[in-house]
């Protein structure tokens, strides 16, 4: 990626009519560059439609990525579960690679009271059979992420999303700020913990990781057992200036998406004030 990009959490608010192609060129009109599928229940864009969709990003210069489902547990204990979720997730890579997408991701699975170091080893297991078979059909530059998770329950805390990327070609992590804040009670908030995230990032996965960012962030609600509900930024404790500020310092490239409820608000206010650094 040769710059960092705002986008929308789905169809911008503004869009008229409320369908995912207008939503692409509604998303350029308002001087963003980004838009994320959001597949969290369904594939909700049609093979027909992925060319058209294809053509308008790339004439447009709006990268795709893609919320993967939530129906997704690599860690399930029934193997129908397992199997289900290796489905779910080919079948929406593939089809953001029929968009021109970029980057994908989901929350990859859960503890269920297991041996976290056990677990890692079974979501990898997961995450390489996924890989494996898009890359039997060709998929082969379509970044796969796991993203980090807003429940101390859920795997994908930034250690494992890092280390699943250093063991499955084609994985880099999906730093989700909100689910860092959440999941640590109110952690991950300061200028020092957001520099700290990058500088991990880079000493363990590379340049290349920093210049391939696919960000999620939102103001969020919280407790002892983590995340509760997203809120908008200036509604919330996210210190989302000084999140912004890293990013300038690391100089950092990829796709930021605010997915917060107000949908194309906050990632204009993201954008502007990242701009005016």
């Amino acid at each position: 990626m040769n710059t960092l990009r705002f986008g929308t959490p789905g169809i911008p608010t503004s869009t008229e009519p409320r369908n995912t192609l207008e939503g692409v060129k509604q998303v350029k009109k308002l001087g963003l560059d980004a838009m994320e599928f959001e597949f969290v229940h369904s594939v909700n864009v049609s093979e027909e439609k992925a060319p058209e969709i294809k053509k308008v990003a790339k004439d447009l210069d709006v990268v795709l990525t893609t919320h993967g489902q939530y129906y997704v547990n690599l860690a399930a204990i029934e193997k129908p579960k397992y199997h289900a979720s290796v489905s779910r997730m080919v079948s929406a890579a593939k089809r953001l690679h029929e968009c021109g997408g970029w980057s994908i991701t989901w929350h990859m699975g859960f503890y269920l009271k297991r041996d976290p170091v056990k677990v890692h080893e079974i979501v990898k297991a997961g995450a390489k059979e996924v890989v494996k078979k898009l890359q039997d059909e060709g998929i082969n530059k379509l970044w796969i992420r796991p993203e980090t998770t807003g429940k101390p329950t859920q795997w994908g805390d930034l250690k494992e999303t890092i280390k699943l990327s250093q063991e499955v070609e084609q994985v880099l992590p999906c730093i989700d700020y909100g689910h860092l804040h959440a999941r640590n009670n109110g952690g991950n908030n300061t200028l020092e913990e957001f520099r700290a995230v990058l500088a991990l990032i880079e000493k363990e996965l590379g340049r290349e990781a920093l210049n391939n960012m696919h960000i999620q962030c939102c103001g969020i609600n919280y407790g002892p057992k983590g995340e509760k509900n997203h809120l908008n930024f200036k509604e919330s404790d996210a210190n989302w200036k000084d999140m912004v500020k890293s990013w300038k310092e690391f100089k950092i490239k990829g796709v930021v998406i605010p997915e917060c409820p107000n949908i194309e608000e906050d990632a204009l206010m993201l954008q502007k004030f990242y701009k005016g650094l």
